[in-house]
C-alpha cells in the first residue's frame, strides 16, 4: 500500500535476451523512453525511481521479439524522445527509412532540411536513445560504409542484414510520436 501523498514511480524498467545482446528498456509514463545494448556508447541514464516491471513493457518485448524472429517490421509504440529539435527531426526522418533499406548521412541531411549537416546528422543519430525502433542502423557512409554505431559495428552489420534477410516487397516504416521536450 502506497502511504497517502507518496506517488508511484511513473518510469519502469526490464530486460531482455536479444540475438545482439541484452537490451534494457525504460518508459515513463507509459511512452518508451530507451532501448540500451550492452555496452553502448551514449547510454541513457535509468531514471533513479523506476521500477522494474516486465508485465507493464511486455507489448515492447513482445514487439521486439517479433523483430527479432522477423515477423515485424514496423513498430507501434507511443515514445518521449528527449532532445533538441534538430535531434528530433532526424530521429523522426530515420523513421521514414524504410525497412531493410539503407541511406547516407548526406541524404539524412538532405532530408531534415540542412544538406551541409551531415556531420550533426552523424551525432544526432548517435544519440538516438531508442535504438532498433527508430532505425539509426539504416545509416551509413555515402561511400556505403559502414560508419560508427552507438552500439557497435558488429551489432550494425546484424541488423542490416537481418532485415535484408527479412525484407517484403512492400516495406515498412516506423511512425513516432516525438514530444517537444529540452534534452
Amino acid at each position: 500500500m502506497t502511504p497517502i501523498g507518496t506517488s508511484l514511480p511513473t518510469s519502469m524498467t526490464t530486460t531482455m535476451d536479444s540475438p545482439i545482446g541484452e537490451l534494457t528498456i525504460t518508459s515513463e509514463e507509459g511512452k518508451l523512453t530507451g532501448i540500451q545494448m550492452h555496452e553502448q556508447r551514449h547510454p541513457k541514464k535509468i531514471p533513479a525511481d523506476a521500477r522494474r516491471d516486465d508485465d507493464g513493457l511486455g507489448h515492447v518485448v513482445a514487439q521486439l521479439e517479433a523483430y527479432f524472429a522477423g515477423e515485424l517490421t514496423e513498430f507501434e509504440m507511443a515514445l518521449d524522445m528527449r532532445g533538441t529539435e534538430f535531434q528530433r527531426r532526424v530521429w523522426a526522418s530515420l523513421c521514414e527509412i524504410p525497412y531493410g533499406e539503407t541511406i547516407s548521412y548526406g541524404e539524412l541531411a538532405r532530408w531534415v532540411g540542412n544538406p551541409k549537416a551531415s556531420r550533426a546528422v552523424g551525432l544526432a543519430n548517435g544519440r538516438n536513445p531508442v535504438a532498433i525502433v527508430v532505425p539509426c542502423h539504416r545509416v551509413i557512409g555515402a561511400d556505403g560504409s559502414l560508419t560508427g554505431y552507438g552500439g557497435g559495428l558488429e551489432r550494425k552489420v546484424w541488423l542490416l542484414e537481418h532485415e535484408a534477410k527479412h525484407r517484403t516487397s512492400a516495406g515498412a516504416q516506423v511512425t513516432l510520436d516525438l514530444q517537444a521536450q529540452p534534452a
